[in-house]
């Protein structure tokens, strides 16, 4: 499998990375073991998580998919043949079970969250702690604007940034990362770094799909070339609508049906379904299937480091990786790029 470096750090990853933030819930430890003895085997290295995770978020099984992480760790032995990724979340009342709601991105939470996040995956090495999102205001999870009326007090960027490289001094973490980010707050990041020789960003995590690509439009793509900063790509699959199962069956069994639909409300929306039923006819009229077209998408932009695929089966997984040697046609691309100026990224 294609290895790639991520920004300005020495870490070496797969192209496509493995997700697992249905560990806990959709999928028991067994199954996650599976699934991560399976995506070794066919040359994935990178494995991304969340103190957050499992999706959905609940008190009850919060931390669960890290532990399954560090289970598997632990019986395998392979430690030193992954490039292990986690998350701090912002702060967010609602989550008011971690760190009782008044969790932000100062020097104590992100040390607390680090050790937490250590504990959990049996380790004593991050390499690559993320930002799960911003501190300030920014739109993010579905909206679709930026909104000043929502300003709120945060945490410095450089505050936030002094805390990490404390942590990486320690050799708690060993790279950093942002995710749900703008390019102003990718530049803000760079910036500080540079000024107070504080640590660079590696990576941003952030949506990437057929329905969402405004990594395209809001020169993202343009700043994190010139700031070598590589993209994570996660959602490929639109929550699973790109699949193309939800369209032959509104009930199959998936997030969007086992959960809330407040969940995950932009991936219901009509103009998602509608240019869900385009895409995954053109996948099929061309001898693919919906989900090889939406994977390959991806592996091919030339701004994607690495593509974030998640699973509940066995199946679904080795799919998605053989989506990696589906090459699409230069049509297809044209038809692909025609759906979109009529449908412009209505799961953004």
């Amino acid at each position: 499998m294609k290895r790639v470096i991520l920004g300005d750090s020495t870490l070496e990853v797969s192209s496509i990375c493995l997700g697992t933030m249905t560990f806990g819930e959709q999928n028991s430890e067994a199954e996650a073991h599976s699934q991560l003895d399976y995506a070794l085997e066919r040359g994935i290295n990178f494995i991304d998580t969340a103190e957050m995770y499992p999706v959905m978020p609940r008190a009850a099984t919060q931390g669960s998919t890290e532990r399954f992480i560090g289970s598997w760790l632990k019986k395998s032995g392979k430690r030193g043949q992954v490039i292990l990724a986690t998350k701090i979340a912002g702060p967010n009342p609602a989550l008011h079970w971690i760190r009782d709601g008044k969790n932000n991105l100062d020097a104590a939470n992100l040390r607390a969250a680090v050790d937490a996040s250590l504990q959990r995956l049996q380790t004593d090495y991050i390499d690559l702690y993320q930002i799960h999102w911003p501190s300030r205001n920014v739109p993010v999870f579905g909206a679709t604007a930026f909104d000043p009326e929502k300003e709120r007090a945060g945490v410095a960027i450089e505050e936030t940034l002094a805390a990490l490289a404390q942590l990486v001094k320690d050799g708690r973490i060993r790279n950093i990362g942002v995710s749900n980010e703008s390019a102003w707050g990718v530049c803000e990041y760079t910036r500080q770094a540079e000024m107070k020789g504080l640590p660079r960003i590696a990576t941003i995590q952030n949506l990437y799909n057929l329905t969402a690509r405004g990594f395209e439009t809001s020169l993202l793509d343009e700043t994190c070339m010139r700031e070598n900063v590589s993209l994570l790509a996660y959602s490929p699959l639109s929550f699973g609508q790109l699949s193309g199962k939800y369209l032959d069956n509104p009930n199959a069994h998936g997030r969007l049906t086992i959960f809330p639909p407040t969940w995950s409300p932009r991936y219901l929306r009509p103009p998602v379904l509608q240019a869900v039923k385009e895409y995954v006819g053109l996948a099929r009229a061309n001898g693919m299937t919906p989900a090889q077209m939406a994977l390959a998408w991806c592996y091919s932009r030339w701004f994607v480091a690495s593509t974030i695929i998640g699973a509940t089966t066995l199946e679904q997984l080795k799919e998605n990786i053989d989506a990696a040697q589906v090459t699409l046609p230069a049509g297809v691309v044209e038809a692909i790029n025609a759906i979109h100026a009529r449908i412009t990224n209505p799961g953004q």
